[in-house]
C-alpha cells in the first residue's frame, strides 16, 4: 500500500496536487485494503485524504472504527460524526486546506455541493485509476485464480443446462457454483439469455424455460479475493444448431483471435476494436456488433481501460483486458464469446 500510495504521489506532485480526497471504492481500497465496496451512491464508508506535504488520513464514521485500524495508522484514522459533509469539511479545514482536489466521477452531487459550501473543489484526473491498469504479480496471480474459478464454473455448468430450465435457474446456479467454489460474491449479476433474449447484450435472467434445440447466451463473472472474472460463452443446447448460428459463432471467435493477435506492448486498443470490426465488415455483420470490443477488468469488472474506439489506451505490460466480440440478431438472439487477456512484455497471455 506504501509503494501505491508513494506512487500516487509522484502523479499528484507531477500535476500539481497537494490534496486528494478519494472516495471512489475501489480505489481506496487498492490505497488502503479498507472497504471495496459501498452499499449505493448516498451512502460511503469513507474517504482517503491523500496529501503531499503532510500524513495521509483514513476518515470514516464510528461503524467502521475497528475495521479502519486494522487497515491504517491508527493516529491517523479520524472518525466524523453527523452531518458527515459538514464535518468532513470542517476537519480537512483544521488541517489547513481549503483546495481540495476530488474525485468528482465518483461523488454524487449532494456530497460535491454540500463540500463546496466551505472548501474550494477542484475536479481531479483519475489518478488512482491510471495506476490501477497495471497489475502488480500479486493482483495478477489473484486475476488468474479468479479466472481459473470461473473456467471451472462453466465446466460444471455445459453439463448441466438442460430444456426446462429457466433463465433464473441458470443464473441461481452460477451463483451457487462460484460461492462453493470460494468466491465472496458475484463481479455483476450473471446475463443470461435463451433464444432471442441472447440478443440483448445485458439480458435480464426470466422465467421462460428453455427450449430444446435453443441457443444461450451466458456472461458471468466472480469476485475471488477481491479480484473479479468477466467470461461470455455462447451455445446451441441440442444437437441440430442452425446454419446462421454457426456462422456467427465462427464470425465472432474469429474476429476474437485476430484481436488477441494484436494484443502487445504499444498496441492502442482502437486498433483491436478495429481489427474485430473491419472482420465483421468483410463479412457483412459490422451493423450487428453493437458495442466495444472489451473493457479493462481488476477490482472492478469495468474498469480502465477501455478497449473501443473512444479514448485509446496504449497497452503497457500488466494490463489485464477482456477481449469479447458479439453479434446480435432480434429474430434468434445473439453470439458473443469473451477471454481475458494480460498484456506481457512481449506480447500477451489469454487467461
Amino acid at each position: 500500500m506504501s509503494q501505491r500510495l508513494n506512487a500516487l504521489k509522484d502523479l499528484m506532485d507531477a500535476q500539481g496536487i497537494d490534496a486528494l480526497l478519494v472516495v471512489q471504492p475501489a480505489n481506496r481500497y487498492y490505497l488502503s485494503g479498507f472497504e471495496l465496496h459501498d452499499g449505493q451512491c448516498n451512502e460511503s464508508s469513507g474517504c482517503l485524504l491523500v496529501r503531499t506535504d503532510g500524513p495521509d488520513w483514513l476518515l470514516t464514521d464510528a461503524r467502521f472504527t475497528v475495521e479502519a485500524w486494522r487497515h491504517w495508522p491508527e493516529e491517523h484514522v479520524h472518525i466524523y460524526g453527523a452531518p458527515r459533509m459538514e464535518k468532513i469539511a470542517e476537519f480537512v479545514k483544521s488541517l489547513g486546506i481549503t483546495g481540495l482536489w476530488v474525485e468528482t466521477h465518483a461523488m454524487c452531487a449532494e456530497m460535491y455541493l454540500e463540500l463546496g459550501k466551505s472548501l474550494d473543489l477542484r475536479p481531479a484526473p483519475r489518478l488512482v485509476e491510471e495506476l490501477r491498469t497495471v497489475k502488480d504479480a500479486g493482483e495478477l496471480s489473484r486475476l488468474r485464480a479468479s479466472c481459473a474459478l470461473n473456467h471451472r464454473v462453466y465446466a460444471e455448468l455445459e453439463h448441466a443446462l438442460m430444456p426446462g430450465m429457466t433463465e433464473r435457474d441458470v443464473a441461481w446456479m452460477l451463483e451457487k457454483l462460484f460461492r462453493e467454489g470460494g468466491a465472496e460474491g458475484l463481479s455483476f449479476a450473471p446475463i443470461v439469455g435463451f433464444g432471442p433474449n441472447g440478443a440483448l447484450p445485458h439480458a435480464t435472467p426470466g422465467s421462460a424455460p428453455l427450449r430444446p434445440e435453443t441457443p444461450v447466451l451466458i456472461d458471468m463473472g466472480g469476485r475471488l479475493d477481491g479480484y473479479c472474472s468477466d467470461q461470455t460463452r455462447t451455445w446451441w443446447v441440442g444437437d441440430r444448431p442452425t446454419d446462421e448460428f454457426r456462422r456467427t459463432l465462427d464470425l465472432v471467435r474469429e474476429a476474437q483471435r485476430l484481436a488477441i493477435a494484436k494484443v502487445a506492448p504499444g498496441v492502442g486498443t482502437d486498433e483491436l476494436h478495429a481489427t474485430a470490426r473491419e472482420y465483421f465488415e468483410r463479412h457483412g455483420a459490422a451493423g450487428h456488433f453493437t458495442h466495444s470490443l472489451g473493457h479493462g477488468i481488476g477490482l472492478e469488472t469495468h474498469e480502465a481501460p477501455g478497449v473501443g474506439p473512444i479514448r485509446p489506451t496504449v497497452l503497457k505490460p500488466g494490463m489485464v483486458i477482456t477481449v469479447e466480440p458479439g453479434l446480435y440478431y432480434p429474430d434468434w438472439g445473439g453470439v458473443r464469446w469473451e477471454h481475458m487477456v494480460v498484456v506481457t512484455g512481449d506480447g500477451h497471455e489469454v487467461l
